[in-house]
């Protein structure tokens, strides 16, 4: 049965539609049981009911029209259980309720199991047959299979809206909001500009075009360059290859004709779709013809179609590149938005940036916080396909973008986005202030920073030092390492830049999520593998010129050099990397240069560390925790996976308990402790860190102004009052809420993240978290 359950599932992920999918599945289920009827019975929350909506075998007039009440009947019995129900005589169990309309009279057996996604009950899918007979344990695995690889689908159509029409609501609901992850804090009221990588079919829009003439035009550009490229690679193996493998390209030839491809594609621009998008629709339908072949032969061939839609998408897309508009409240939408595909907007039109993969890690969500735009990462549910040109709301402080935004709430967030305005313009002041608590206790202020462009940000908003220079980014600009005299010259720059004040440069940080177009690692699981300080022990010479570089690019200056080791799970590390730091500080001064020795400091990001901490702290000058990749590895949770980014939990109590253990190990041995991760730059965070005595929050320079202004608000005294309670707490959420009531009470609203309210009845709206 497994061929034919990811027959299934691949025709559902190729479906046109939702409704396409949902009868592709009961068609699916009939032929590979051979039953006469199975059903797909979903919830509809609204109406507390469980909507029949696709069926073979059953009346399907009532497809989308009949409801049953959500605890009547079997139905209500297998959501009730979240577990099967084989029965086999349906009729004669004491839950049964008889629904004539549907025609359900002449069959006994029945098999319902539930269609669950993330512990929430979607609805039922039934199987039923006349004769009285118990389905067996491999027609029941079948269902049960089934039913949890389409969840994911029924989901995604739930979030998007597509349900309400299965269900039988006509109108687009307003005001849908769907949750992704919070990658960059502030909110945004734009259009949605959706963008691909290059030449991926699968991520192309749906596009309508006024004018079908010039999308004509480049499409026929587009065939004829691939016609060329195919004649000139069959000319030059025609002396290489036998005839019947040379035939090969003449077929291709004649899957551009218009007989074929070709003309399909034509097709679909003179119904007024873009030029891609029609490539997309028409290659996706040729693959599924190909892939249902049972000549395996030919059934390969379909890799041949998806290779000639990609060199003819690609065509497409250099043509069009020039073309592309961004409006000036761009909101930049993708499945995988990448650096290079921000690059490609004026920076003035960039108001926000949507991508259904990647976390609030990820490299663009550091561009975007480093830019000062919001960014929700993760939002696996948006209909990308039908999103260009729409209206959107993002709000990258709860992580959450809104569909069709209503009048009402439109209004609500031009109303937040004016106050955040007015509250900006009011931070300016603090720019030349010290971060001093009410009972006068100094914590410094300092920066995360990775690009040239931080620098000026974050001298504007008053940081005190750099708490964390990410030296691989440049790195990742380069097409091989760059040398000692590339890097010296980049790092001079900052350091000039921020002189008097303390640099902390990380050595090399590569491996996990972080990798090298020069230098691939391929490990099945990077996050426990060869990265951070593992990687330049074993190439002591990437080491030693990175450092080299660090020392020389000090000399002359006032400034403290602070170089932070990353990823250190043993003192081992630290005596082998203090021992390449000495010598590298010799050589520069051997060569002439007049160099001071730099501090040298640990980031702690892995349990073994934390208990180490004292150790750690006696061979170095400073501890600095990076609590994204801390919080990753106490909790055990990919920090870059969206399935799981509900466990990643920087508040969990064994996460607040860890930090308290670094603090009180490096004061222990007199040594300063700071922290560079996205915790310090929370309101809650910065005022439990301040708690625990942390000497530095680094953070990125857009959160600086804010944190300074709540902590300027509030004393150590009272903040140790908050931890004292915050540490005999059992969840994540339980210190969340009682944090946000505490900083409320205490008048720091203005910095707080506020849920938008529904203005008639300032009810909150309601989530899909």
């Amino acid at each position: 049965m497994l061929p034919r359950l990811r027959r299934i599932v691949l025709d559902v992920d190729e479906a046109d539609s939702f409704r396409a999918a949902l009868e592709i599945i009961v068609q699916g289920v009939c032929e590979a049981l051979g039953t006469e009827v199975a059903s797909i019975y979903l919830r509809d929350p609204q109406r507390s009911a469980f909507v029949f909506a696709a069926t073979e075998g059953l009346n399907t007039e009532l497809v989308g029209r009949f409801a049953m009440p959500e605890d009547d009947g079997l139905i209500g019995l297998v959501a009730r259980r979240a577990e099967p129900i084989n029965l086999q005589d349906a009729m004669a169990h004491p839950a049964f309720h008889f629904v004539e309309a549907i025609g359900e009279e002449p069959f006994g057996a029945f098999l319902g199991v539930p269609i669950i996604h993330h512990r929430t009950v979607l609805g039922v899918l039934v199987v039923q047959q006349r004769a009285q007979r118990r389905f067996d344990e491999a027609e029941e695995s079948f269902l049960v299979t089934l039913a949890a690889q389409v969840a994911a689908a029924i989901n995604h159509a739930r979030a998007t809206g597509e349900l309400r029409t299965v269900m039988g609501a006509a109108s687009r609901q307003p005001d849908r909001i769907l949750a992704g992850i919070a990658g960059s804090p502030g909110i945004a009221i734009g259009q949605a500009v959706v963008v691909s990588q290059v030449a991926n079919l699968d991520a192309v829009p749906d596009r309508a075009i006024d004018d079908v003439d010039p999308e004509l035009r480049l499409f026929d550009r587009a065939i004829e360059a691939v016609r060329g490229d195919i004649q000139r690679i069959s000319e030059e193996f025609s002396g290489s290859l036998p005839p019947e493998e040379l035939a090969l390209f003449d077929a291709y030839l004649h899957m551009l004709d218009d007989s074929a491809i070709a003309g399909d594609v034509r097709r679909y621009i003179h119904q007024r779709q873009w030029a891609q998008g029609a490539l997309r629709q028409v290659i996706r339908e040729h693959l599924r013809r190909f892939e249902s072949m049972e000549d395996s032969y030919l059934r390969e061939r379909g890799s041949d179609v998806r290779d000639l839609g990609i060199r003819v998408l690609s065509y497409l897309q250099d043509i069009k590149t020039r073309r592309v508009h961004f409006p000036a409240d761009t909101i930049l939408v993708g499945d995988d938005v990448t650096p290079s595909l921000l690059a490609n907007v004026p920076a003035e039109r960039l108001k926000a940036i949507v991508s259904l993969r990647g976390s609030r890690n990820s490299h663009v969500s550091i561009l975007a916080r480093a830019l000062g735009i919001p960014a929700v990462m993760g939002a696996v549910d948006l209909p990308l396909l039908r999103l260009d040109g729409e209206r959107l709301i993002v709000d990258g402080n709860y992580g959450e973008v809104t569909l069709d935004p209503s009048p009402v709430r439109l209004a609500e967030y031009d109303l937040l986005l004016k106050e955040e305005e007015a509250f900006s313009q009011e931070l300016e002041a603090l720019r030349e202030q010290p971060c001093i608590t009410l009972d006068g206790q100094r914590v410094r202020l300092w920066v995360n920073i990775g690009l040239t462009g931080d620098i000026s940000r974050s001298l504007d908003r008053g940081a005190e030092g750099i708490g964390l220079f990410r030296t691989e980014i440049p790195f990742m600009t380069q097409e091989q390492f760059p040398s000692e005299a590339e890097q010296r010259a980049v790092y001079r720059k900052h350091m000039e830049a921020f002189e008097p004040r303390p640099v902390t440069m990380r050595t090399l940080d590569i491996g996990g999520d972080k990798s090298l177009p020069y230098f691939p690692i391929h490990e099945e699981n990077p996050f426990l593998g060869w990265r951070g300080i593992r990687v330049t022990l074993d190439h002591p010479e990437i080491f030693m010129v990175q450092v080299r570089a660090m020392l020389a690019a000090n000399a002359g200056l006032d400034g403290v050099l602070r170089i932070m080791l990353p990823m250190v799970s043993s003192v081992h590390e630290i005596d082998e990397a203090k021992a390449l730091v000495d010598r590298a500080l010799r050589e520069v001064n051997e060569e002439g240069a007049t160099v001071k020795p730099p501090q040298l400091g640990v980031m702690i990001e892995v349990p073994a560390a934390v208990y180490q901490a004292d150790l750690l702290a006696k061979r170095t000058d400073f501890l600095a925790v990076g609590s994204n990749d801390l919080t990753q590895y106490m909790l055990a949770v990919d920090r870059n996976n969206p399935r799981v980014a509900p466990l990643y939990q920087d508040l969990h109590p064994a996460v607040l308990n860890a930090l308290r253990e670094v603090g009180r190990a490096a004061h222990r041995q007199a040594k300063p402790v700071g922290i560079c991760g996205e915790l310090a730059s929370t309101p809650t965070g910065a005022v439990l860190l301040m708690a625990m005595g942390y000497d530095v929050l680094s953070m990125n320079a857009t959160h600086l102004p804010r944190i300074k202004w709540i902590l300027q608000r509030i004393s150590r005294t009272g903040g140790r009052r908050l931890l004292a309670r915050v540490l005999k707490m059992q969840t994540a959420e339980e210190v969340h809420a009682f944090m946000l009531r505490e900083l409320h009470g205490l008048g720091l609203s203005r910095a707080l993240p506020r849920p938008v309210t529904e203005l008639a009845n300032g009810e909150p709206l309601s989530r899909t978290a």
